[in-house]
């Protein structure tokens, strides 16, 4: 059974963050501090003092091993802006006792998304130490070695401490042009989750990443299409959850879903934000990469079957999507959607997928190939649908796909095509 102190590092780990590199305005600093306070707790917890409340104390001993450290340096004023130098001499105690109050995280991803570092490394930094996930999974997303990105962040923290950078949620003009990074890291912490429905930090990924997308929207406010947009797509996706993985623990592919799980009160609320997303449009009047997505997904969410979906407008939206956002992810899902609207035949749409070799070669080939599996079924061509799922199973790592993936395998010699594959896109 996991501890406390555990439960608390895997819950709270990035709202610990987020609200000791507020307070210090260094990332580098406070990711130390943080390390060091959770040793503490954990040393306490093995001699039967374990904090009553993990995320406050361990907050609390952070902020509290960071000022020592500052102290100790001698370089308050130049590491920790926040509290510049009269907070730092003045006689009363200027660190009084810390009162957990929740989420600094959006802040934090703010903070990390500056301008002067690349994009992929912006992104990087904040799905790392903001979100927690994993340097490996990081790495995938981004499509570059783990080493290679354990670099990067290394060079990206070093940077970020050397130059004091500080950022303010009262800066309006710094949000806004902030906010669509942050958007693009709340998008990736969904996939990350939602992509491992069996995984053990699944669910807590994708309640994250809803609740980052609700709090960029009220930064955002109402009017913001593509933080509406965002929200709509999460909300959706996430109605959608109780039908994707049987009571056994296996993966239901969405033709095969039963839509009378999915969450209602998801789909209204979603389907609300998606309208208001699609009809705002951006400055000129396009809508967005976010709006277009929970388009799609409100589509799904509205069919009452998937012999009922309306895969021609599915496959509008994606022409819309891809053209502005060139995804592999989005031009593989975009194929899906053409392979079963009327008026594409199979065989032509895999002819068209097989043109796209970036697809077979990165993170996405697993489900590049499953995809490519599907439509060889609906050409009526199992054998070569046979080897295609071979392929993307001995590409696929997480178990409950890889299970379904062979229960594709075992039936493709004579059924028709029922969907996409487990790990194709859905969304």
């Amino acid at each position: 059974m996991a501890s406390r102190i555990e439960d608390a590092f895997r819950a709270d780990a990035g709202r610990i963050l987020g609200a000791v590199t507020a307070y210090t305005g260094d990332l580098q600093l406070a990711e130390d501090a943080v390390q060091e306070a959770f040793l503490r707790a954990i040393a306490q917890e093995r001699e039967g003092r374990a904090p009553a409340n993990p995320a406050a104390w361990i907050t609390t001993a952070a902020r509290r091993i960071a000022v020592d450290g500052i102290r100790r340096a001698r370089t308050a004023a130049k590491a920790l802006p926040v509290l510049a130098s009269e907070a730092i001499i003045a006689p009363a105690d200027p660190f009084p006792d810390f009162a957990f109050t929740g989420d600094e995280r959006l802040e934090l991803i703010l903070t990390v998304c500056h301008p002067e570092l690349a994009q992929e490394t912006r992104l990087a930094l904040a799905l790392r130490f903001v979100c927690g996930v994993p340097t490996a999974d990081v790495a995938a997303m981004l499509l570059v070695t783990e080493s290679t990105m354990a670099a990067r962040l290394t060079r990206a923290k070093k940077r970020l401490h050397d130059s004091a950078i500080r950022f303010q949620m009262t800066d309006d003009q710094q949000v806004a042009a902030r906010l669509g990074d942050a958007l693009s890291v709340i998008a990736l912490l969904y996939t990350t989750g939602y992509a491992a429905p069996t995984g053990a930090d699944s669910r807590r990924l994708c309640a994250d990443a809803v609740a980052l997308a609700r709090d960029a929207l009220r930064v955002a406010g109402d009017d913001d299409t593509e933080a509406c947009g965002l929200l709509a797509l999460l909300l959706l996706t996430e109605a959608r959850h109780p039908s994707r993985v049987d009571p056994a623990g296996e993966l239901v592919a969405l033709a095969e879903a039963d839509r009378s799980l999915w969450d209602r009160r998801l789909i209204a609320e979603g389907e609300a934000l998606a309208t208001r997303a699609l009809s705002g449009g951006g400055g000129d009047g396009t809508p967005g990469r976010f709006a277009l997505q929970a388009g799609i997904a409100g589509l799904h969410a509205i069919a009452p079957g998937w012999e009922a979906t309306d895969w021609a407008a599915i496959a509008l939206l994606y022409d819309g999507l891809v053209a502005q956002w060139p995804s592999p992810s989005a031009r593989l899902a975009r194929l899906v959607a053409r392979g079963f609207a009327d008026g594409h035949d199979a065989e032509g749409v895999r002819l068209e997928l097989d043109a796209d070799e970036e697809l077979f070669a990165g993170p996405l080939a697993a489900q590049a190939f499953a995809v490519r599996a599907e439509l060889g079924i609906r050409a009526g061509d199992a054998h070569g649908a046979q080897v295609d799922l071979r392929a993307a199973i001995d590409r696929t790592a997480d178990g409950a796909i890889r299970r379904h993936l062979e229960r594709r395998l075992s039936a493709a010699g004579g059924v028709s095509g029922g969907g996409p594959a487990a790990g194709a896109p859905e969304r």
